[in-house]
């Protein structure tokens, strides 16, 4: 379908039967499934399986920002290839080895490096030991993930164009953090509007509550596809 809404559906529940809700009611106006460690750690592969099928065969985005010494993330990452998952996101934070080891176990799929969480601030960083700002920070480990193979990259709407401008036109740029006009942040500091973020930059947007929390997630899904049409 070309008016899938470039949005990964963040399916954040450790409940497989609400998930496969969701994927159901949300499969028919969204580009991507996002497979996070609550629900991958309680169900495993059939978390993958069963949300794929019941979307539609939507592209699987598994988020388990794989961080550990470059040979387990190797095998971690090649444990999970039979699923044949369209992203796998490592922290970037682990360094050019690391997300190296990713890529080469699992050359069929994107590799995305996590650059900085979008619940962390300014004075979070500082306290975990990384200098310079939040842009500062994500830009450096944006050029170290994309030298090590990595061919997406996560980072917040804020910093989106920024990356974008640094690496050029062919890494793709995922953003959470992105929020309706008049929603609340929850646990998010740096957030923007879809609009604002693919404006800017992004590829795909990440986008969980303001779909999975709605009365119906399959409407909510709807207007939110046609809203960005409109763009």
């Amino acid at each position: 379908m070309t008016d899938l809404a470039p949005v990964a559906l963040a399916l954040d529940t450790g409940d497989l039967g609400r998930a496969v809700g969701w994927a159901t009611a949300a499969g028919p106006h969204v580009r991507t499934m996002k497979v996070g460690l609550e629900l991958y750690l309680r169900h495993g592969v059939d978390a993958v399986i069963e949300v794929r099928e019941a979307s539609g065969g939507r592209e699987v985005f598994l988020d388990l920002k794989l961080h550990d010494i470059p040979h387990t993330v190797s095998g971690a990452a090649r444990s999970v290839a039979d699923l044949a998952p369209d992203f796998l996101t490592v922290h970037a934070s682990g360094g050019h080895d690391m997300v190296r080891a990713a890529v080469d176990a699992l050359p069929g799929t994107a590799v995305v490096g996590v650059t900085v969480l979008t619940s962390l601030a300014a004075g979070d960083l500082a306290r975990v030991g990384f200098a310079g700002s939040p842009r500062d920070v994500v830009l450096r480990l944006a050029v170290l993930a994309v030298e090590a193979g990595a061919r997406a990259l996560v980072c917040s709407p804020l910093e989106v164009s920024d990356v974008r401008r640094e690496v050029g036109p062919d890494i793709t740029l995922i953003t959470p953090g992105v929020r309706p006009v008049g929603s609340g942040t929850g646990d998010q500091s740096r957030v923007a509007t879809a609009e604002q973020a693919l404006a800017d930059g992004a590829d795909l947007l990440v986008v969980g509550r303001p779909l999975t929390g709605a009365a119906d997630p399959g409407q909510a899904a709807a207007e939110l596809a046609a809203s960005l049409r409109r763009r």
